[in-house]
């Protein structure tokens, strides 16, 4: 009995050493270059707010934050990457709608969102707003539905399978109409070719969209909020005529791969509570039209309820229009 006993001891203390590690190394963290991964080329809306988390945590905590852009595969390549990296808080990613959509778009995923993947907080969204060309006839968002009823639009896609082709479906979904969708390599050559005439329609964020059309060269239709968006005070919400389905938001968050120590995730969440109240984020968010979740919604606990919430609302979409992608 006595070896015994002195092999649980042994074990024992063991345990004991590394429980008393563990707290010590979060405490420390970071000790080294942390790098944010973003699905998408630099320049766009989750690239730009990834860079001043990043700067903004980087002061913060004493160490550099890094943007790492990876992209291609829907997103997918980055994802996979989080997916697979080492639970440590030194990788971590800023993501958008789309990784709860491909949940359902994909069927053979190289990880499991829910299991491999963990979020850390939601840190901020804007809505999306329905635009034409200045040359349609209809001047709000009925009379549009109602021209639709009798020809199918051509609408511009930043590709298959996005938020703004979700968004989409859902609108011809609940308005009851057709619309030829013409996917493009990204949003840039899809307003291109609306500015130009060549396409009908394109929902799109703020960002894309609004200098357009207080120069008068698209026509607003409608935003998915529910009290519209200051950036266009005349623009009504879409949410008034197809309703509350249509409270829809181009949300973003910052997730780490699972298995990530919980005192890292805490120490990450209270930084990041305090990166999207930072002065300076805030004014720079309300020029694209972002604004932060409210505070009840910025735990980790409330970001994992929204990722499941999400993942059912665009599941149900993507499978009432059929929709596939193959990688």
């Amino acid at each position: 009995m006595k070896p015994m006993l002195t092999a649980a001891l042994a074990v024992a203390g063991v345990v004991a050493v590394f429980a008393g590690v563990m707290p010590a190394k979060a405490d420390t963290y970071p000790s080294r270059t942390v790098t944010i991964i973003v699905p998408y080329p630099a320049g766009g809306p989750t690239d730009q707010t990834a860079r001043e988390i990043a700067n903004f945590l980087s002061k913060k905590l004493g160490q550099s934050f890094i943007v790492e852009n990876v992209t291609g595969g829907s997103t997918i390549v980055a994802t996979n990457r989080l997916a697979k990296a080492t639970p440590d808080g030194y990788t971590l990613m800023l993501h958008n709608l789309q990784i709860t959509a491909n949940v359902t778009l994909f069927s053979d995923l190289p990880f499991n969102t829910t299991k491999d993947i963990v979020p850390i907080m939601l840190v901020n969204r804007n809505p999306l707003i329905l635009v034409g060309r200045p040359g349609l006839a209809p001047n709000n968002l009925k009379d549009l539905i109602a021209l639709m009823k009798k020809q199918r639009l051509r609408e511009a896609l930043p590709g298959f399978g996005t938020t703004g082709h979700l968004t989409s479906a859902l609108f011809a979904q609940e308005a009851k109409v057709k619309i030829d969708f013409i996917p493009y390599r990204g949003a840039a050559p899809a307003m291109n070719d609306l500015l130009g005439d060549h396409v009908d329609l394109f929902v799109g964020t703020p960002t894309s969209i609004v200098s357009f059309v207080k120069t008068g060269k698209l026509k607003a239709y409608g935003v998915t909020a529910k009290h519209g968006t200051p950036l266009l005070p005349k623009v009504p919400s879409m949410v008034d005529v197809l309703g509350p389905k249509f409270e829809i938001s181009y949300w973003q968050a910052m997730f780490a791969p699972a298995g990530t120590p919980a005192p890292v995730m805490k120490k990450l969440n209270a930084a990041l509570q305090q990166a999207v109240t930072d002065p300076d984020v805030v004014k720079h968010w309300a020029v694209q039209g972002f604004t932060a979740f409210p505070k009840s919604q910025r735990t980790q606990a409330a970001a994992e309820a929204f990722m499941k919430s999400e993942i059912a609302r665009w599941g149900k979409v993507i499978r009432d229009n059929n929709i596939h992608v193959n990688q």
